[in-house]
């Protein structure tokens, strides 16, 4: 399979979680069930990976108490958040309003003052991303804009995932735990925070169209979707892991409109198209040895994956992470979450 091919297949599986999470809910599936499915399946898929790679589960009760913290905010909250979110929003816009996490892990970054002070290319594009966010929310617009509770909790969600990848490049990173096996613990401990969900109001009247939808977005989606990103990771560096992270917004509107038949509004589009500049301005590399600038998402963000092998990569930014999972929100490199722009 060649680098592009692998990036494609990478970018539709993990891009599509939004498009299986809105059919989830128009088959019945309330947003509880599809959070503690999704961490079911996913932390199935990556349980079967770690025996198959010989790695075991931490042992120690420190590891797993961070790795609590690490679930609720990187899988749990934001999993749940996006399955409300997409109650009322479509699951094209869900998909680029994920796109806003490395915009929110830049503000984290600066806050808690692991981010050099902003150079001015840096500090437009933090600017633009949000005037990105703005045009499409659309406040001024009564009845076209999109400022609902819906949008807030995807919103609310994608700066969960940056609340949990500044927790896990200071407290997981680096811990020298196999990575599968950590991921498919932290997924353990999502799913048992999830549990309670289910008890809030079971599905009702689900099909057979809803069934396969969750599986696809806790198998595929979620729990091989990480294992891809972590292999892109390992042989190709985070670099091109990065790239993937975005064609997520453009996977999740391209699906939505096709087979959901989802409007597509010029302002959408072109809010879309201002936030993804944005998050590459800060993102971009200045001058000779400057840091990679920023920090990138949906997506399960763990720590520990091996260190890319292509030294020209560059591995990852300040902050504690690059790019790459999972509705989502994947892997490591050099002992640094790496979040996806979903």
């Amino acid at each position: 399979m060649t680098s592009a091919t692998r990036m494609g297949v990478l970018a539709l599986l993990w891009g599509s979680g939004f498009l299986w999470i809105k059919i989830s809910l128009n088959e019945g599936l309330t947003p509880g069930w599809i959070t503690f499915t999704r961490c079911l399946l996913g932390a199935a898929v990556l349980l079967a990976l770690a025996h198959g790679a010989g790695q075991r589960l931490p042992r120690d009760r420190g590891t797993w108490a961070r790795l609590a913290v690490a679930a609720f905010f990187c899988n749990a909250l934001p999993f749940l958040l996006f399955s409300i979110g997409e109650r009322t929003v479509d699951s094209g816009v869900a998909g680029v309003l994920n796109a806003t996490t490395p915009l929110w892990s830049l503000v984290i970054g600066l806050a808690l003052g692991a981010e050099r002070p902003l150079r001015a290319a840096r500090a437009a594009g933090l600017a633009l991303g949000f005037a990105g966010v703005l045009l499409i929310f659309a406040p001024w617009s009564h009845g076209a804009g999109l400022m609902s509770g819906g949008a807030l909790a995807l919103l609310g969600a994608a700066a969960s995932y940056a609340v949990a990848f500044a927790y896990m490049a200071r407290r997981l990173a680096g811990r020298g735990t196999a990575p599968l096996a950590l991921s498919a613990a932290q997924l353990l401990a999502a799913t048992a925070l999830s549990t309670p969900l289910t008890a809030t109001g079971g599905p009702t009247a689900v099909t057979w169209t809803g069934v396969l939808a969750v599986l696809a977005l806790g198998v595929l989606a979620t729990g091989l979707t990480f294992h891809l990103n972590y292999r892109m990771i390992a042989e190709e560096g985070p670099t091109a892991a990065a790239t993937v992270g975005y064609l997520l917004p453009v996977v999740s509107v391209t699906l939505g409109a096709l087979v959901l038949g989802e409007p597509l509004t010029a302002r959408v589009a072109l809010g879309m198209a201002v936030v993804l500049v944005g998050v590459g301005l800060t993102r971009a590399r200045f001058g000779a040895g400057a840091p990679d600038g920023g920090s990138g998402t949906d997506t399960e963000a763990t720590a520990g994956a091996p260190r890319p092998r292509r030294a020209r990569d560059g591995g990852g930014p300040r902050g504690g992470h690059a790019p790459a999972p999972p509705p989502t929100a994947p892997a490591a490199s050099a002992g640094r979450p790496v979040d996806p722009l979903r």
